[in-house]
């Protein structure tokens, strides 16, 4: 897989795909992390005088323009940080963004519109995804992956541009690759995954795959009831699908049989609701009210999951605690992050919801051995998937 330094990039087009997925609040950007992470390539490329235009995606917009998801403000603050204006393209492939890439002097940038602005961007057909990527790469010399985050998604920007163009990973896409390698060889054990935050279903089919791999799995938040209830608790009105008890009750037996270690909650918080003026108190996990849902682990949990963690000498923690944005519900998320923060294990903390959370109770990405800007891309590549956009780098 060639990087940017195997590049003459100088007076060159160069589309960097980059991950600028961050939260929004109307036009405030709630955590940068993401357009900092991207900052070492972009400041590289355009050092090296090379025309950098940036495409990325931002939520959700259906395949059409939507004010609401515009990456104008991520514009505005890729500028601040790189210290320099940063032109926008108010679209993607059309005249506005054409014109400003032919525009572009030796050490400039341009960002474009959001990519999901297009439907065929996200298109399943390949003939649609095709036609937009022959569309971003026609003014472009050099296409350079640095969005890691959508490199497990089989889109336009992601997997069908590279294959148009000589390609290159860009430094944050290496700095993964080469962190999340160490969770799938060589690993040096006991090896500790720790699994939580509200995204059951979509995390409930990784753990099967991991089961094989960890020495133990500590699972917390919302991930927690379909286990609990798999052993015949009571979850109270705890977040649940009926359909995920099952397989939960088929990854026990699994882990049973493989010699892992399934660690849940011995104690919970509980609360009529997710909110910050709700009375709250700690049960056991055997225990929780019919009225009541479980709204993070309770501290014995935490002192549990702490004393594993710091055993360890790997460990991968993808997913809060418990609703940590509520100071009464982020203890079990803070414990696990200082358990993760004071280890000499390699760690990496994996998912925009748990990187979030960290910095949120005041921990610094400096503190683990890495902090992934990629869930689902982080989660599928440890698991040993092969992620569309490092095969389309890969081939020839």
């Amino acid at each position: 897989m060639k990087t940017i330094d195997d590049l003459a990039v100088a007076g060159r087009h160069v589309l960097v795909r980059a991950d600028l997925n961050v939260p929004l609040d109307g036009d405030r950007i709630a955590d940068d992390s993401r357009i900092r992470a991207s900052l070492p390539t972009l400041t590289a490329l355009t050092a090296r005088d090379a025309k950098v235009i940036v495409c990325a995606h931002l939520g959700r917009p259906g395949g059409r323009p939507d004010a609401r998801y515009s990456l104008a403000p991520v514009a505005a603050r890729l500028g601040e940080l790189l210290g320099r204006p940063v032109e926008f393209a108010a679209d993607i492939v059309g005249p506005t963004a054409y014109t400003a890439i032919a525009a572009l002097r030796p050490g400039g940038l341009v960002m474009l519109e959001n990519l999901r602005f297009d439907p065929y961007e996200t298109s399943t057909d390949d003939m649609c995804r095709g036609f937009f990527a022959d569309r971003l790469a026609s003014p472009v010399d050099f296409y350079v992956a640095d969005g890691f985050g959508a490199m497990h998604r089989k889109h336009a920007s992601v997997y069908d541009v590279p294959q148009r163009l000589q390609s290159a990973a860009g430094y944050l896409v290496q700095a993964e690759v080469t962190a999340l390698s160490r969770l799938t060889r060589d690993i040096q054990r006991p090896y500790v995954v720790v699994l939580g935050g509200a995204k059951v279903t979509d995390k409930l089919g990784v753990i099967g795959s991991l089961i094989t791999a960890a020495d133990r799995m500590l699972i917390g938040g919302a991930m927690a009831f379909p286990f609990l209830a798999a052993q015949g608790l009571k979850v109270g009105t705890s977040l649940l699908e009926e359909s995920q008890v099952d397989i939960a009750a088929s990854y026990l037996d699994q882990a049973a049989r493989a010699g892992t270690e399934i660690v849940l909650p011995s104690d919970v918080i509980v609360a009529a609701g997710p909110a910050a003026d709700s009375p709250h108190e700690v049960v056991a996990a055997d225990a929780i009210p019919a009225d009541r849902m479980g709204l993070d682990i309770g501290p014995e949990s935490a002192r549990t999951f702490a004393a594993i963690i710091a055993a360890a000498n790997t460990v991968f923690w993808n997913g809060p605690m418990g609703v940590s944005e509520l100071p009464a519900y982020a203890g079990g998320t803070r414990a696990v992050a200082q358990a993760l923060a004071g280890s000499n294990a390699f760690t990496v903390v994996g998912g925009g919801d748990t990187g979030a959370a960290i910095r949120a109770l005041g921990y610094s990405d400096s503190a683990f051995g890495h902090v992934s800007t990629g869930g689902g891309a982080s989660l599928e590549f440890i698991q040993g998937h092969t992620l569309p956009g490092l095969a389309a780098l890969e081939e020839p």
